[in-house]
Protein backbone atom coordinates (compact mmCIF):
# COMPACT_ATOMS: atom_id res chain seq x y z
CA UNK A 1 0.00 0.00 0.00
CA UNK A 2 1.61 3.23 -1.13
CA UNK A 3 1.45 6.34 0.94
CA UNK A 4 -1.62 8.45 0.19
CA UNK A 5 -3.60 5.51 -1.21
CA UNK A 6 -5.97 5.41 1.75
CA UNK A 7 -9.19 7.32 1.14
CA UNK A 8 -12.14 8.56 3.12
CA UNK A 9 -15.86 7.99 2.57
CA UNK A 10 -18.27 9.62 0.16
CA UNK A 11 -20.40 10.56 3.17
CA UNK A 12 -17.60 12.43 4.96
CA UNK A 13 -18.44 15.82 6.42
CA UNK A 14 -16.39 18.85 5.36
CA UNK A 15 -14.04 18.78 8.36
CA UNK A 16 -13.23 15.10 7.80
CA UNK A 17 -12.81 15.61 4.07
CA UNK A 18 -10.59 18.67 4.14
CA UNK A 19 -8.83 18.51 7.53
CA UNK A 20 -9.06 15.32 9.61
CA UNK A 21 -8.37 12.94 6.71
CA UNK A 22 -5.12 14.75 5.96
CA UNK A 23 -3.87 13.54 9.34
CA UNK A 24 -5.72 10.22 9.70
CA UNK A 25 -4.59 9.13 6.21
CA UNK A 26 -0.98 9.56 7.29
CA UNK A 27 -1.55 7.54 10.46
CA UNK A 28 -3.28 4.76 8.52
CA UNK A 29 -0.57 4.67 5.86
CA UNK A 30 2.07 4.47 8.59
CA UNK A 31 0.26 1.48 10.14
CA UNK A 32 -0.01 -0.22 6.75
CA UNK A 33 3.54 0.47 5.61
CA UNK A 34 5.04 -0.79 8.87
CA UNK A 35 2.57 -3.68 9.11
CA UNK A 36 1.63 -2.73 12.66
CA UNK A 37 -0.67 -5.47 14.02
CA UNK A 38 -3.53 -3.27 15.18
CA UNK A 39 -7.13 -3.96 14.21
CA UNK A 40 -9.80 -1.41 13.27
CA UNK A 41 -11.73 -2.33 16.43
CA UNK A 42 -8.66 -1.60 18.53
CA UNK A 43 -8.38 1.79 16.84
CA UNK A 44 -12.07 2.44 17.62
CA UNK A 45 -11.40 1.62 21.26
CA UNK A 46 -8.36 3.92 21.26
CA UNK A 47 -10.44 6.78 19.89
CA UNK A 48 -13.06 6.04 22.53
CA UNK A 49 -10.54 6.13 25.38
CA UNK A 50 -9.02 9.39 24.15
CA UNK A 51 -12.53 10.84 23.98
CA UNK A 52 -13.22 9.76 27.54
CA UNK A 53 -10.02 11.47 28.69
CA UNK A 54 -11.33 14.60 26.99
CA UNK A 55 -14.60 14.28 28.92
CA UNK A 56 -12.67 14.02 32.19
CA UNK A 57 -10.67 17.16 31.40
CA UNK A 58 -13.86 19.04 30.51
CA UNK A 59 -15.52 17.92 33.74
CA UNK A 60 -12.63 19.42 35.69
CA UNK A 61 -12.78 22.70 33.78
CA UNK A 62 -9.54 22.11 31.85
CA UNK A 63 -10.92 23.36 28.55
CA UNK A 64 -7.69 23.49 26.54
CA UNK A 65 -6.72 19.88 27.32
CA UNK A 66 -10.32 18.79 26.85
CA UNK A 67 -10.37 20.41 23.41
CA UNK A 68 -7.02 18.91 22.38
CA UNK A 69 -8.02 15.38 23.36
CA UNK A 70 -11.44 15.87 21.75
CA UNK A 71 -10.03 16.73 18.32
CA UNK A 72 -7.40 13.99 18.65
CA UNK A 73 -10.19 11.48 19.27
CA UNK A 74 -12.08 12.80 16.24
CA UNK A 75 -9.04 12.37 14.01
CA UNK A 76 -8.25 8.87 15.28
CA UNK A 77 -11.92 8.00 14.73
CA UNK A 78 -11.24 8.15 11.00
CA UNK A 79 -8.39 5.66 11.12
CA UNK A 80 -10.45 2.57 11.97
CA UNK A 81 -12.58 2.83 8.84
CA UNK A 82 -9.60 3.65 6.64
CA UNK A 83 -7.73 0.67 8.00
CA UNK A 84 -10.71 -1.65 7.53
CA UNK A 85 -11.23 -0.54 3.93
CA UNK A 86 -7.53 -0.75 3.10
CA UNK A 87 -7.27 -4.29 4.46
CA UNK A 88 -10.67 -5.23 3.02
CA UNK A 89 -12.00 -6.28 6.42
CA UNK A 90 -14.91 -3.86 6.79
CA UNK A 91 -17.84 -5.39 8.61
CA UNK A 92 -21.25 -4.32 9.97
CA UNK A 93 -20.09 -5.43 13.42
CA UNK A 94 -17.10 -3.10 13.31
CA UNK A 95 -19.22 -0.20 12.09
CA UNK A 96 -21.74 -0.89 14.83
CA UNK A 97 -19.01 -0.87 17.49
CA UNK A 98 -17.56 2.38 16.20
CA UNK A 99 -20.96 4.08 16.07
CA UNK A 100 -21.90 3.06 19.60
CA UNK A 101 -18.54 4.10 21.06
CA UNK A 102 -18.89 7.48 19.34
CA UNK A 103 -22.27 8.01 20.99
CA UNK A 104 -20.87 7.18 24.43
CA UNK A 105 -18.04 9.68 23.90
CA UNK A 106 -20.36 12.43 22.70
CA UNK A 107 -22.72 12.05 25.66
CA UNK A 108 -19.87 11.91 28.18
CA UNK A 109 -18.32 15.05 26.67
CA UNK A 110 -21.54 16.98 27.18
CA UNK A 111 -22.04 15.60 30.68
CA UNK A 112 -18.44 16.53 31.46
CA UNK A 113 -19.12 20.11 30.43
CA UNK A 114 -22.38 20.09 32.40
CA UNK A 115 -20.57 18.83 35.50
CA UNK A 116 -18.03 21.66 35.25
CA UNK A 117 -20.92 24.15 35.05
CA UNK A 118 -22.59 22.67 38.13
CA UNK A 119 -19.32 22.49 40.04
CA UNK A 120 -18.31 26.12 39.62
CA UNK A 121 -21.82 27.56 39.75
CA UNK A 122 -22.91 30.75 38.04
CA UNK A 123 -25.68 33.33 37.94
CA UNK A 124 -26.42 32.11 34.40
CA UNK A 125 -26.44 28.43 35.41
CA UNK A 126 -29.93 27.81 33.91
CA UNK A 127 -28.67 29.07 30.53
CA UNK A 128 -25.59 26.86 30.83
CA UNK A 129 -27.70 23.77 31.55
CA UNK A 130 -30.09 24.61 28.71
CA UNK A 131 -27.20 25.06 26.27
CA UNK A 132 -25.83 21.61 27.14
CA UNK A 133 -29.27 20.02 26.73
CA UNK A 134 -29.89 21.67 23.36
CA UNK A 135 -26.42 20.82 22.02
CA UNK A 136 -26.58 17.20 23.17
CA UNK A 137 -30.12 16.68 21.91
CA UNK A 138 -29.17 18.26 18.58
CA UNK A 139 -26.13 16.00 18.43
CA UNK A 140 -28.22 12.88 18.98
CA UNK A 141 -30.92 14.11 16.60
CA UNK A 142 -28.45 14.41 13.73
CA UNK A 143 -27.15 10.91 14.43
CA UNK A 144 -30.68 9.50 14.53
CA UNK A 145 -31.61 11.38 11.36
CA UNK A 146 -28.64 9.95 9.46
CA UNK A 147 -29.28 6.45 10.79
CA UNK A 148 -33.03 6.35 10.13
CA UNK A 149 -32.58 7.81 6.64
CA UNK A 150 -30.12 5.06 5.76
CA UNK A 151 -32.42 2.44 7.25
CA UNK A 152 -35.65 3.60 5.58
CA UNK A 153 -34.31 4.98 2.29
CA UNK A 154 -31.19 2.82 2.02
CA UNK A 155 -29.05 5.88 1.38
CA UNK A 156 -27.09 8.31 3.53
CA UNK A 157 -28.54 11.85 3.61
CA UNK A 158 -25.24 13.18 2.23
CA UNK A 159 -25.97 11.29 -1.00
CA UNK A 160 -29.45 12.79 -1.41
CA UNK A 161 -29.97 16.30 -2.72
CA UNK A 162 -27.39 19.07 -2.76
CA UNK A 163 -27.11 20.11 0.89
CA UNK A 164 -23.90 18.60 2.35
CA UNK A 165 -23.67 17.10 5.88
CA UNK A 166 -22.96 20.45 7.51
CA UNK A 167 -23.76 19.18 11.02
CA UNK A 168 -22.01 15.81 10.84
CA UNK A 169 -20.07 14.58 13.87
CA UNK A 170 -16.73 15.85 12.56
CA UNK A 171 -18.19 19.34 12.19
CA UNK A 172 -19.88 19.35 15.61
CA UNK A 173 -16.73 18.16 17.37
CA UNK A 174 -14.54 20.66 15.51
CA UNK A 175 -16.84 23.53 16.50
CA UNK A 176 -16.72 22.31 20.11
CA UNK A 177 -12.93 21.99 19.84
CA UNK A 178 -12.46 25.56 18.60
CA UNK A 179 -15.05 27.13 20.89
CA UNK A 180 -13.85 25.53 24.09
CA UNK A 181 -10.22 26.04 23.14
CA UNK A 182 -10.79 29.79 23.36
CA UNK A 183 -13.13 29.52 26.34
CA UNK A 184 -16.47 30.38 24.68
CA UNK A 185 -18.32 27.34 25.99
CA UNK A 186 -21.96 28.44 26.16
CA UNK A 187 -21.96 30.29 22.79
CA UNK A 188 -20.31 27.27 21.21
CA UNK A 189 -22.96 24.91 22.58
CA UNK A 190 -25.69 27.19 21.26
CA UNK A 191 -24.04 27.26 17.83
CA UNK A 192 -23.93 23.46 17.77
CA UNK A 193 -27.58 23.26 18.79
CA UNK A 194 -28.77 25.76 16.17
CA UNK A 195 -26.67 24.16 13.44
CA UNK A 196 -27.86 20.65 14.31
CA UNK A 197 -31.57 21.44 14.45
CA UNK A 198 -31.46 23.68 11.37
CA UNK A 199 -29.58 21.05 9.38
CA UNK A 200 -32.02 18.26 10.28
CA UNK A 201 -35.09 20.35 9.43
CA UNK A 202 -33.72 21.69 6.14
CA UNK A 203 -32.21 18.38 5.03
CA UNK A 204 -35.41 16.52 5.97
CA UNK A 205 -37.45 18.86 3.77
CA UNK A 206 -34.97 18.43 0.92
CA UNK A 207 -35.13 14.63 1.19
CA UNK A 208 -38.93 14.60 1.28
CA UNK A 209 -39.00 16.73 -1.87
CA UNK A 210 -36.32 14.63 -3.58
CA UNK A 211 -37.68 11.12 -2.94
Amino acid sequence: MTKGAVKGKTTDGPISRYLNRRISNRITNFILEHEIPITPNQVSLTSFLIGMVSAIFYSQGHLIWGAIFLETSSIIDGVDGELARARNISSPRGGYLDTMLDRFVDICIYFGILWSFLWKGSNILPLMILSVFLAMSGDLLVTYFHGITELKLDKHPALIGIIPPLASRDVRLFILFLGTLVGFVVPTLIIIAVLSYAYVVIKFIEIMLST
